[in-house]
């Protein structure tokens, strides 16, 4: 899949590039990149805080050195529409409780998108204007595209695409099954195994014996 992972990323350019980069190269879902915040992003450690994710739970995964300058490029598109939101006391969508106990929280840099809504909507909760991030529909029409110009349409790929071949290339290069399923954020490590069943093998690298004399 890794080729193709390749052939479909060819096909786009900014925004909807970095998004499928970070799919594959860091295992997120789909929702989990749209929700990056600026905060979340560690170049020193060259790691992803994936806050809120399945099950409620926060995770650290890696980020690929590779997509450094084009998050860089991201945040400061959206650290310079969040001025300009600001101006107008507007800014990122906050959670309802920090809303109440960091009002400001919505000006600070930290708490900004990496990829904001184009539109500004009421928050649900507080009935705040704000601008959310965007919405999914957005990046999988993207994706629909691209793979038909990847002449790709005979598969079915879909976002989650890309998290299932992150995993299943890091077994595939040998990393152990705890270290894929801490990443990915499994609390069970039987839903981390179905990938090495993809493999065609229980353990990623595991050959018998018999190989070495034959």
């Amino acid at each position: 899949m890794a080729a193709e992972v390749a052939n479909i990323l060819k096909e786009m350019s900014g925004k909807d590039k970095l998004i499928f980069s970070l799919l594959y190269g860091s295992g997120l879902r789909i929702t989990e990149c749209l929700r990056l915040r600026v905060k979340d992003i560690d170049y020193s450690r060259g790691s992803i805080t994936v806050r809120d994710g399945k099950g409620a739970k926060d995770r650290v995964t890696i980020f690929s050195p590779s997509l450094y300058e084009s998050t860089r490029d991201i945040i400061s598109n959206a650290l310079a529409l969040q001025e300009r939101d600001n101006q107008d006391s507007i800014g990122p969508s906050i959670p309802g409780v920090l809303a109440k106990k960091y009002p400001s929280a919505y000006r600070q840099s930290a708490w900004m998108y990496l990829f904001p809504s184009s539109s500004i909507s009421r928050h649900p909760v507080t009935g705040v204007m704000c601008r959310h991030h965007l919405h999914d529909s957005v990046p999988r029409k993207a994706l629909k595209k691209a793979v038909a110009a990847a002449k790709l349409t005979n598969k079915r790929i879909t976002c989650h695409t890309f998290r299932h071949s992150f995993a299943t290339e890091l077994l595939r290069n040998g990393r152990d099954i705890r270290t894929v399923q801490e990443l990915l954020g499994h609390s069970d490590v039987s839903t981390t195994q179905i990938y090495t069943h993809v493999l065609g093998q229980h353990f990623a690298g595991l050959t018998s014996p018999l190989d070495a004399i034959t």
